[in-house]
């Protein structure tokens, strides 16, 4: 379920990647500010407009997955963790998009360090459990890279350089 979702938000990152690079491409700034902005906005609406899906289908998508009821009974939780965290998530799908489309590769290997430095003290603390270990995913690792790439994103250093390369 959250891979669906996640691709379907992924696909502005995708038009992230191109529209900031062609606004790289041609020297504009402004431009790219722009397609930033938008994208996060769209990125941030489309999260909330799919957790709110997610929420809304919760009861009855238990038949759809398994005949299992350990799995049933444990859907419920997973899926309003997933449905809160994907405003978050379309954030961060988008300016993983931008930085990408940017060539901030460095940037985002040096962010995905310290974001895994953070989530696995948070899969420890998720002590074992089905929806301790989706809060540790949904909420802990989406949460500290929208920290990361919104401190990247939210300056204007990663344009000047990338118009430098």
């Amino acid at each position: 379920m959250f891979s669906t979702l996640a691709f379907a938000l992924d696909a502005l990152a995708i038009a992230g990647q191109a529209l900031v690079g062609h606004g790289l491409g041609g020297r504009d700034p402004a431009r790219v500010r722009l397609v930033t902005r938008r994208l996060v906005l769209l990125g941030i609406l489309g999260g909330v407009l799919l957790g709110v899906l997610t929420a809304a289908v919760n009861g009855v998508l238990g038949p759809v997955f398994s005949d299992s009821a350990a799995v049933r009974d444990a859907l419920p939780l997973v899926l309003v963790l997933v449905a809160v965290g994907m405003p978050v998530a379309g954030y961060v799908f988008v300016l993983d998009g931008v930085l990408i489309g940017a060539g901030d590769a460095r940037y985002l290997a040096i962010a995905g360090g310290v974001n895994l430095v953070v989530y696995l003290p948070l899969l420890w603390w998720a002590g074992g459990t089905l929806g301790g270990l989706w809060a540790a995913f949904a909420l802990g690792y989406i949460g500290v890279r929208a920290v990361t790439l919104g401190l990247r994103a939210h300056r204007r250093g990663w344009i000047d350089q990338a118009m430098a390369r």
